[in-house]
């Protein structure tokens, strides 16, 4: 470890010799932030050989977390944080006459998740090494992860994001870890000795190569890894030939048709190909994965312990995306180990367990079972059997039991269905946030629910308060640690000893000004990428998230073209000024997502260029929403917009972030929004628009009319009318089809149903920012000071405590 400033200089000069090449006052910047991240590197593998050691003495189980995405960030500082060393490295690096701001600013974000899931899964590896317990992470080296986000005429258009570019500093491959991976072929029964064996022949097969990335806990002492698998041919199948014939590209064509499955995070997948490329890299992270966790264990137990796999180990999927995990390690528990069906099935749903994050059933994932039996044979094999057991549970003469059979087969209507898969074969299935898993309950999975209660539980969503709180916001950081000390930095739930402040004027005041600071960082961020000038003294109104219809950026625009409205007619005459930011991307085959980021766009376009508006309002999209500029946009937010439509929203995680950072929630009753209600109490959020049960009862009813709405309602009739009136006709662009999901195909998210109250609840929030600013700085402390909660922490001791070292 490094003690002193003298300490890090030694170890950096030895380093740069030895990892460079050349002296230290040699290095480019460049090189220097790659030398820090190697001396770091290098503390990390040497606590990694103590936990090793540690870990032979411990008997816990081992948690092996699989998942699509990991949206680590930027780690430099958060890794300087979390060692406690980061004041000791700025000194010295400024000694050697170098900038630790400017090193940091040359990271690259890591391409390897979205949104909200990757971020989940990226602070439960956080928590797993703070909290000193013992697993990884299991997931994919995207090349070049979704897409990098390019604002062009206020339309979204995605470019590769080609984030590996220079390397990673922080990956070490471990080519002799590498798997094996078979797709296609088929399978060819052989009867021996009475017994039946499964022969896999006529199949091709891939390369799995992983990168191990260490995850450092706070304060050092613990250091995990996340492992990314990575595709690549088993052997170098160079054409000479077509290259000597010129025919370049195709002398390569194995090896890309091989890397594809590892290039890019979601492939569209509305066609078969993307089907089937989407499908391959599931099983390459599932097969991968699980070959690995066999391997590990071979090494630790043993090859005659195979029957007691369940009570070491515990395999978590985030999602369906990893339900492959279920029939794969039954393949290898039969078919490499030799473990009957009824051992390997005990073994396998004793292991295994399951996070749903969506109420939604057309987001279930789901594979044509053609497609899964060509280039799956025997996982499919597997997968047919336990839904032929499955069903032989069933008395199919018994008329509420078939009916609880259609609901929950595996395979169905020509699908292999994951979620039912995964809820069959999990030890525990478990909701994001308190509202999601009552809906799961008594909609989503309400059949599987009667018949198997007991494994369904709730396990509120975390953040991790290092990341979001002392990383990304060191002025807050700071002025908390002087009011209550510093233990907070370990136990979130520390900071609620800030409510002592919550009617002290001057800490009140202090307040205010660290997040003016953070408004200046943030509106020189917006200048220089945006080209727009927003004042620090307005109110910053913020939405980040994935653009979807469900979590109704729509909604928010709407709010403001209307007060754009009352504006223009003189309905507004003063008004504090305000700065709505918004930021997210849409899926680039989700047409109507774009759409709306274009309408908010056009009206960015619009008051930002009319001087009668633009001295109230400013409208801003920051394009490429990613965990670097989420850092500077939390901490800046004076009202959090967490307006998804209830019941649709699993959780959401930018609520807490914001919350961590003072911001005030203007949302609905759904996902974490309930939890952050019942801590906070009414007074200390806003709340406004349909209950979920309201939602449910007006879409059974079918008595919800938004064209009544707007007859009676001349702010909406207005903005109706101007939707296709022509109103946007300078911009190249029509909003037909947003003006026809509100008005004449039914407002699936009842948009319009909350458009009333949603302008209410901002304006008595503007009002009392304008007119009472102490009551909104007192309500922000009040949401910091109860944001433990949220630590993912504390999720992730609920996860190992009632779910992961459980024993069976």
């Amino acid at each position: 470890m490094i003690n002193n400033k003298n300490d890090f200089i030694n170890r950096f000069k030895e380093t740069s010799i030895s990892f460079i090449g050349k002296s230290y006052s040699d290095l480019s910047e460049y090189e220097c932030y790659i030398l820090l991240c190697e001396v770091i590197k290098n503390i990390a593998a040497e606590v990694h050989t103590d936990n090793r050691e540690t870990i032979k003495k411990d008997d816990s189980k081992f948690l092996y977390y699989f998942s699509m995405e990991f949206l680590i960030g930027k780690l430099l500082n958060s890794y300087l944080v979390n060692l406690g060393i980061k004041n000791i490295v700025d000194e010295a690096l400024t000694e050697m006459g170098f900038s630790l701001d400017s090193i940091e600013k040359l990271e690259r974000d890591p391409g390897l998740g979205n949104g909200g899931l990757g971020r989940l899964a990226a602070c439960f590896l956080d928590s797993l090494a703070s909290l000193r317990l013992n697993g990884m992470g299991m997931g994919v080296r995207y090349r070049f992860g979704l897409f990098k986000q390019k604002i062009v005429d206020g339309e979204q258009i995605e470019v590769a994001d080609n984030w590996l570019d220079k390397g990673y500093p922080w990956e070490t491959k471990r080519d002799d870890r590498a798997v094996k991976i078979k797709f296609g072929g088929y399978v060819d029964r052989e009867y021996k000795d009475g017994k039946i064996s499964f022969n896999y022949k006529g199949y091709d097969e891939i390369l799995a190569v992983p990168y191990d990335i260490p995850i450092l806990g706070f304060n050092g002492d613990k250091v995990n890894k996340l492992r990314l698998w990575y595709a690549q041919p088993v052997e170098e199948n160079f054409d000479l030939a077509a290259f000597n014939k010129g025919h370049y590209s195709k002398a390569v064509d194995y090896r890309n048709q091989i890397e594809a499955i590892s290039s890019i995070l979601y492939p569209d997948d509305t066609n078969q190909v993307g089907k089937k490329l989407r499908l391959q890299q599931e099983y390459l992270l599932v097969a991968a994965g699980i070959s690995d966790i066999i391997e590990r264990y071979r090494r630790r137990y043993g090859d005659d312990r195979w029957l007691e796999f369940d009570k070491h180990v515990t395999i978590h999927i985030n999602d369906t995306h990893p339900t492959m995990c279920i029939p794969e390690l039954m393949r290898v528990l039969m078919d490499e180990l030799g473990l009957e069906w009824d051992d390997a099935y005990r073994i396998t749903t004793n292991s295994i367990a399951y996070t749903n994050h969506t109420v939604l059933p057309e987001a279930l994932e789901k594979w044509p079972i053609p497609m899964m039996k060509e280039y799956l044979p025997r996982v499919y094999m597997i997968i047919e059997e336990i839904d032929r057991r499955y069903h032989n549970k069933f008395n199919m003469a018994n008329q509420h039991e078939a009916d609880l059979l259609r609901h929950t087969a595996i395979l169905w209507d020509n699908n292999v269905h994951m979620a039912n898969l995964s809820t069959i074969c999990s030890f525990s299935v478990n909701g994001v946030a308190a509202l999601h898993t009552e809906i799961l309950k008594r909609d989503t999975l309400k059949e599987f629910y009667e018949l198997m209660p007991e494994k369904f539980n709730n396990k509120t969503n975390g953040v991790s308060h290092r990341r979001f709180l002392l990383s990304a916001n060191e002025l807050l950081t700071k002025l908390i640690s002087d009011a209550i000390g510093d233990k907070f930095k370990q136990d979130a739930n520390c900071l609620k000893d800030l409510l002592k402040y919550e009617d002290d004027p001057a800490f009140l005041d202090k307040l205010s000004k660290v997040k003016r600071e953070n408004k200046i960082r943030l509106a020189e961020y917006i200048k220089e990428h945006n080209d727009i000038v927003v004042d620090p003294d307005s109110i910053f109104d913020i939405q980040v998230k994935r653009i979807h219809a469900y979590k109704r950026q729509l909604l928010n625009a709407l709010r403001i073209l209307n007060i754009y409205n009352e504006i223009k007619s003189g309905k507004i005459t003063n008004m504090h000024p305000q700065t709505f930011i918004f930021s997210g991307k849409a899926a680039g085959s989700y047409a109507y997502a774009k759409k709306i980021i274009k309408f908010i766009n056009t009206l960015a376009d619009i008051i930002n260029n009319d001087n009668q508006v633009n001295k109230f309002m400013k409208v801003v999209f920051i394009e490429n929403f990613c965990v670097s500029n989420a850092e500077l946009i939390y901490p800046a937010a004076d009202i959090s917009e967490q307006i998804s439509t209830a019941g649709k929203e699993a959780s959401g995680t930018g609520n807490m972030k914001f919350m961590f950072n003072g911001a005030i929630t203007l949302g609905t009753m759904d996902g974490a929004n309930v939890e952050i209600f019942n801590l906070v109490g009414s007074d200390n959020i806003k709340i406004f628009g349909l209950r979920a049960e309201q939602v449910e009862d007006m879409r059974r009813c079918n008595n919800y009319n938004p064209n009544g709405i707007a007859e009676n309602d001349s702010r909406i009739k207005l903005m109706k009318e101007q939707l296709v009136n022509g109103f946007f006709d300078g911009y190249n662009t029509d909003f037909w089809d947003i003006h026809d999901s509100l008005f004449n195909y039914g407002d699936e998210y009842f948009v319009i149903a909350d458009f009333d109250d949603y302008i209410k609840k901002h304006f008595e929030l503007i009002d009392m920012y304008t007119n009472d600013r102490q009551r909104f700085n007192k309500i922000s402390l009040v949401n910091i000071a109860n944001a433990g909660f949220f630590s993912s922490d504390r999720t992730i001791s609920e996860y190992f405590n009632e779910i992961w070292n459980k024993q069976k």
